[in-house]
């Protein structure tokens, strides 16, 4: 019997939905439906100062008037905090984390006085700073209620793991360079996890089959893999499709002020012919593949 396949979309509801939205919806909708697969909503919520009820709505309101329906309840991270705590006591039962005390100041400042600072995909890498600390001094740090993050030790991590790779439906096989990122930050200061625990521990906890995201997110998959490897978790394959540009050659943001989904239903477009044109795009073979 063939595998049973199940995407997901995980929009965050930090703003209303815009094109490149919905093309992301529609192509991880569209790989499962194709297959005979489910297809789950889950909204990426964790974030509480920029997460807003009112974008939830909006999220369920533009997904019905393209005409996308879910198999079962929406996930909402926010939660589901208990999983990602249990992940991340792992990590620091297996000596993989350490906390960090950096403020964003103090990291600019290390970082502009260094000669040569490494970057990777998202500009200059943490220098590292409380991976020195001793052991000593973090755990005081902690015991006195010291506000801190924590951050995965990525090169003692992938000493641990040894090589790992991942399938990407266009690329092929993939070989993890998960320290281009450096230690990347695992739990924030400011909420109790991160993008990258939280999304690789739903992916598996939910059965998630295929991974289908825009291509801004390849990188992240470096992490995403070695995270799975940590937690003895499975790796889906991924689907990184083509992000969608404006007249500038830019990507789609809300940043960046991109016409919603919600202003388009307002003016009149007509939903049925938007999503064709989204489909023909960049047309799915026919096995549902990338």
């Amino acid at each position: 019997m063939p595998e049973s396949v199940i995407s997901r979309f995980a929009p965050s509801p930090t703003g209303r939905l815009h094109l490149g939205h919905a093309f992301s919806a529609l192509r991880a909708h569209d790989v499962a439906r194709t297959r005979g697969g489910r297809f789950l909503l889950r909204i990426e919520d964790i974030d509480p100062t920029r997460c807003r009820p009112d974008h939830v709505t909006g999220i369920f309101e533009d997904l019905r008037w393209l005409g996308i329906e879910w198999d079962g309840e929406p996930v909402f991270q926010s939660r589901r905090l208990p999983l990602y705590a249990g992940a991340l006591d792992r990590l620091k039962a297996a000596g993989l984390v350490y906390p960090c005390f950096c403020t964003r100041a103090r990291i600019a400042a290390e970082i502009a006085a260094s000669a040569a600072a490494p970057h990777g995909p998202d500009g200059a890498l943490y220098p590292g700073t409380c991976r020195r600390l001793a052991e000593a001094e973090r755990a005081a740090r902690v015991a006195a209620g010291e506000a801190h993050g924590w951050r995965l030790d990525v090169a003692r991590a992938t000493a641990t793991t040894g090589p790992l790779s991942w399938q990407d439906a266009a690329a092929g096989e993939i070989v993890a360079t998960p320290e281009i990122h450096g230690d990347v930050v695992l739990a924030r200061k400011d909420a109790p996890t991160s993008y990258h625990l939280a999304v690789t521990v739903d992916d598996a906890a939910q059965g998630v089959t295929d991974v289908v995201r825009g291509h801004d997110l390849f990188a992240a998959t470096h992490v995403h893999r070695l995270l799975q490897a940590l937690l003895a978790l499975p790796t889906p394959r991924y689907h990184h499709h083509p992000l969608l540009l404006d007249e500038r050659g830019e990507r789609l943001a809300k940043r960046a002020g991109s016409p919603t989904l919600a202003s388009m239903r307002a003016e009149g477009v007509d939903a049925a012919e938007l999503v064709r044109g989204l489909r023909s795009r960049f047309p799915l073979p026919a096995k549902g593949g990338e």
